[in-house]
């Protein structure tokens, strides 16, 4: 039995299957213009449809019809009340539709529990789908630092902690505007970032488990401009951020101390915070299933229909 998971986030349009080993997971990013910060969602859900055609079909060129046991989508961002962007409808309608024609069931999840799955996944430890542990999920639009914990075969994600404000996405792509680089940023400043020398960084004031990332864009744009080198700013900027997350988890892990933490999000896949965390014995996934990828949501939709 195969299952179809879709997401249709902010930046990438993806379609995956699982099969209770493995899959495949087909995603495209949408475009942005040069200079430009992200996309209106009117943008987003007419780029996601065009997407969704192409991807659709090369996925299901190793799908049979009738393999197919159930179909997942994300339908929001985060499962908590309120939780909305009209990007994900698209996603939403064309798994109605193949569920509908297929006859099988559909089975709704988050984004974020999608995220977390598929890193469980990557990183070798779906056990931990099964019991509680801690989860970042760093991106874009949320960087929270996440109790899980199993819920009827699904995930409950509880907020202990992350961002009062900016996301550590939308420092490193605000960074990436300041040195022009394509956006998304991430994968341009952390190549970026490796040719640095120095070791300069601000220490982000971290209470508990939440820290503000808002004052350090001001920082890093003093940095650039006394430094007038994209390399240390880009180490510069990577550096704070993984600092603040290292603060946050040293913190958590005080308080659930025999929990396990894996990252998860675009900006997990980030090596120089993977360097920063690795001494906590921290979870990371294969980069490419970091990023955003339906990959989760079809792992999720398989667990639901086995049940």
């Amino acid at each position: 039995m195969k299952c179809i998971g879709f997401d249709t986030s902010n930046y990438t349009t993806s379609i995956a299957y699982f099969d209770g080993n493995g899959g495949v997971n087909c995603s495209q990013l949408l475009p942005v213009k040069a200079g430009e910060l992200g996309l209106r969602q009117s943008d987003a859900v007419f780029h996601h449809t065009k997407s969704l055609q192409e991807l659709s079909g090369r996925l299901f060129l190793d799908v049979e019809p009738n393999s197919i046991g159930a179909v997942g989508v994300s339908t929001r961002p985060r499962a908590v009340e309120g939780s909305y962007m009209p990007c994900f409808m698209v996603g939403i309608t064309q798994a109605t539709l193949l569920a509908n024609a297929l006859h099988v069931p559909l089975y709704e999840f988050s984004h974020q529990q999608g995220h977390i799955a598929a890193s469980a996944w990557s990183a070798g430890r779906l056990d931990l789908l099964d019991k509680p542990h801690l989860a970042w999920h760093l991106s874009g639009g949320t960087t929270e630092l996440l109790l899980v914990e199993p819920n009827e075969g699904n995930l409950c994600c509880q907020r202990i902690g992350g961002t009062t404000d900016i996301s550590a996405g939308q420092l490193i792509d605000r960074t990436g505007q300041l040195l022009n680089l394509p956006f998304p940023a991430g994968k341009s400043l952390d190549a970026l970032s490796l040719q640095a020398e120095n070791n300069d960084v601000f220490r982000v004031k971290c209470d508990e488990m939440e820290f503000s990332l808002s004052g350090v864009q001001n920082k890093v744009q003093q940095y650039h401009e006394k430094s007038q080198n994209p390399a240390e700013t880009a180490a510069y900027a990577l550096r704070c951020v993984a600092g603040a997350v290292r603060c946050a988890t040293e913190n958590a892990l005080k308080i659930y101390p025999d929990l396990p933490v894996i990252f998860s999000g675009g900006v997990a896949s980030n090596s120089l915070l993977r360097q920063t965390l690795m001494p906590l014995d921290a979870i990371f996934a294969e980069p490419k299933y970091s990023t955003d990828n339906a990959m989760g949501i079809a792992l999720l939709t398989y667990r639901a229909q086995e049940g």
